[in-house]
């Protein structure tokens, strides 16, 4: 129960932080295509910091993103010249740091538990490139909208481990939840169902995949066609 709990909590945390992060991106770049440059967390209208006190709020589940935002407030409220660079820098390392975090989280490295990991790692590793690369291209809207809608996949794929490792009903034919060691960990009665289960796993990842590339491309369709007419609108106006 503790492990399906953190994961779905941060699970959320990341989907959230990600849909917030990919629209206010859309809204930025239709608004602004000429001049679009994404910063490196979005402020509110109601609390400024929201987007940052979100992770905060999960501390003791992710510290190393507290760490970033933390930083983040702290270099928002200096103004420092490089604030910029330094919090999309902080944010890799956060990014970097649950990378080797997740790789070294599995019970064992030939289970079901580490090929939903595995599939999460390659996630992160593209939510580490594209906050690298943003550092020296902020302009390019491309790299910001993969950047939001990785961190989107990183949330939803924590929430389907959490629910489909640790829900009995859910477990691959074939496998079953063992205690060992005081942690719950998947095991199967023999290699084929092994196979069988990381099967399934590659295939809900490609579900996954395609649906959140669909919405993602959808939305920026969808969005970009609203705020450009309310663009033309003013213009007359």
């Amino acid at each position: 129960m503790t492990k399906l709990f953190g994961h779905v909590a941060l699970g959320f945390t990341f989907s959230s932080l990600g849909l917030w992060r990919l629209f206010n991106n859309i809204k930025l770049h239709s608004l602004h295509p000429n001049s679009f440059t994404s910063p490196p967390w979005f402020p509110s209208k109601i609390i400024r910091h929201i987007e940052l006190f979100s992770l905060m709020a999960h501390a003791t589940i992710s510290l190393n993103f507290f760490t970033y935002a933390a930083f983040a407030i702290i270099l928002d409220k200096i103004g420092s010249k490089a604030h910029y660079a330094l919090t999309l820098f902080l944010e890799a390392i956060a990014f970097g740091q649950e990378l080797l975090l997740i790789h070294f989280h599995s019970a064992d490295h030939k289970g079901v538990e580490s090929q939903y990991h595995l599939l999460l790692q390659i996630i992160l590793l593209v939510s580490l490139i594209t906050t690298l690369m943003t550092i020296g291209h902020p302009q390019n809207f491309l790299l910001s909208f993969v950047r939001s809608t990785s961190i989107t996949f990183n949330g939803v794929w924590l929430i389907v481990t959490g629910f489909m490792l640790w829900t009995p009903a859910l477990i691959p034919k074939g496998c079953f939840i063992n205690l060992e060691e005081e942690h719950q960990v998947v095991r199967c009665l023999g290699d084929e169902d092994l196979l069988r289960a990381k099967s399934l796993v590659n295939l809900q990842f490609s579900w996954f995949l395609i649906a959140i590339t669909v919405f993602s491309v959808s939305s920026y369709l969808v969005l970009d066609k609203i705020y450009d007419e309310k663009l033309d609108y003013s213009t007359l106006s």
